[in-house]
C-alpha cells in the first residue's frame, strides 16, 4: 500500500514539496493551503494549481484547527503530515492525527532563526549561510527533532529574494535525499538544542524604516532584506518618503567624511553613512517615482540629501522576543551585531 499524507503547503517551497512527495510515491489525500491575499505581491508558484493538475482535493480554511477541519482530516486517516511554508500553527489535536508523525520544512538551519520570515532575518543580520531543515512538528514552533538539513550560501549582496530562490532547489535536494529514508523508517531524529538559536517573529512594512545612525553594512543589510518583492527600506524627509529598493556594498570609504548623505556620483546614487563607509543605491524612489539625477535635484533642490536619525526612526532589527507569531512578512531579534562580510574586491 502506498504511504499516504495530508500536506499543508504554500509558496514555491510548497509546490516543490508536493512534487517531491508525488515523486517519492506518496498518496496525497488532501492539500491544505491559503487563499492568495490581494494585498500581497504574489510572485511565487501556486500550490492550488499544482494540486488541481494532479486531481488532489484542496481546502483553504482561515483556521485549520477548527473542529470540522480536524474531523475531516482525521477521517482521511493519513500516515503522515507534511508542512511546506504553511503559515498557520497546527494544534496538538491536528498533530496527533497522522500515525507516522508530522514534519515541517523550515527556511533556516535550525535551531537558528526559528519562527517567521527566517530568510529576511538571516539577510538582515548579515549571515553568510542559511538553508532548509526538515524536522518533526511539535506544539512549540520549529522545536521538533531534526531529520535533515541542506545549506546554501548568502553572498554579501544577495537580497532575501535571491536567497529564497536558492532555498527552493535546496529543498528539493533535501527531500529527494531524505524522503525515501524517512518513509522506510531509516532516519533517527536528532533533538534540537534550542539554546543554540533564537526565535524571530513576523516583519511588517514599518520595520523597513532606516535608522541612519547605523553603519553602512547594517543599512545595506536592511535594504537587501526587504528589497522587492518585499515592501522596501525607506526614510521620510521634508514630508516625502524615499525608498531604497536595492543596494550594493563593497567596503568603500565615504566621500563626505563625518556626514550622512545621499548623493549622485559616477552614474549612481550613493549613501555615506555614520561609520564613514558608503554603499551604492541601486534604485531610489520618492513617493512612488523612480529617481535619476535630474529628478533627485528637482525634488530635493540640492545635489545632496542629508537624512537624519529622526528621518529614519528606531532600529527595528532588534526587538523583544515576546511578540506572538503573525502572518506578516518578518520581528524578534537575537540582540547581536550583524556579521561583517568577507569581500573580494
Amino acid at each position: 500500500m502506498k504511504p499516504s499524507a495530508v500536506v499543508f503547503a504554500y509558496h514555491n517551497v510548497g509546490v516543490t514539496g508536493i512534487e517531491c512527495l508525488l515523486q517519492a510515491g506518496v498518496e496525497i489525500k488532501l492539500v491544505v493551503s491559503h487563499q492568495d491575499d490581494p494585498e500581497e505581491n504574489i510572485w511565487f508558484g501556486s500550490v492550488a494549481e499544482l494540486a488541481s493538475r494532479h486531481q488532489i482535493p484542496v481546502i483553504t480554511p482561515d483556521n485549520p484547527n477548527q473542529a470540522d477541519i480536524i474531523k475531516h482530516i482525521a477521517e482521511l486517516s493519513p500516515q503522515w503530515f507534511f508542512s511546506f511554508y504553511y503559515r498557520h500553527m497546527l494544534s496538538p489535536e491536528l498533530l496527533a492525527i497522522p500515525s507516522k508523525g508530522a514534519y515541517n520544512l523550515h527556511g533556516s538551519l535550525l535551531p537558528k532563526y526559528r519562527g517567521r520570515a527566517p530568510v529576511n532575518w538571516a539577510v538582515l543580520h548579515g549571515e553568510s549561510t542559511t538553508g532548509v531543515t526538515l524536522h518533526q512538528m511539535v506544539e512549540k514552533p520549529d522545536a521538533g527533532s531534526l531529520i535533515d538539513q541542506e545549506a546554501v550560501a548568502i553572498l554579501p549582496n544577495d537580497t532575501a529574494h535571491d536567497v529564497f530562490l536558492k532555498l527552493t532547489p535546496a529543498a528539493k535536494t533535501l527531500l529527494d535525499r531524505c524522503l525515501p529514508l524517512l518513509i522506510a523508517g531509516k532516519i533517527e531524529p536528532k533533538p534540537l538544542n534550542l539554546a543554540q538559536g533564537s526565535y524571530f517573529g513576523g516583519r511588517k512594512p514599518e520595520h523597513g524604516r532606516i535608522d541612519w545612525q547605523l553603519s553602512a553594512w547594517n543599512i545595506h543589510n536592511l535594504v537587501r532584506a526587504v528589497a522587492p518583492p518585499y515592501p522596501g527600506a525607506f526614510f521620510d524627509s521634508n514630508g516625502q518618503r524615499f525608498f531604497l529598493l536595492g543596494s550594493h556594498y563593497s567596503d568603500e570609504s565615504a566621500v563626505h567624511s563625518g556626514k550622512v548623505c545621499i548623493y549622485w556620483a559616477d552614474g549612481h546614487f550613493y549613501a555615506d553613512c555614520a561609520d564613514n563607509k558608503r554603499f551604492r543605491i541601486e534604485q531610489l524612489s520618492c513617493d512612488g517615482t523612480a529617481l535619476d539625477q535630474a529628478a533627485f535635484i528637482a525634488i530635493t533642490g540640492n545635489e545632496q540629501l542629508f537624512p537624519t536619525a529622526r528621518d529614519g526612526g528606531r532600529d527595528c532589527s532588534r526587538q523583544s522576543s515576546t511578540l506572538p507569531p503573525s502572518m506578516e512578512v518578518g520581528s524578534v531579534a537575537s540582540g547581536r551585531e550583524p556579521m561583517q562580510p568577507t569581500l573580494n574586491n
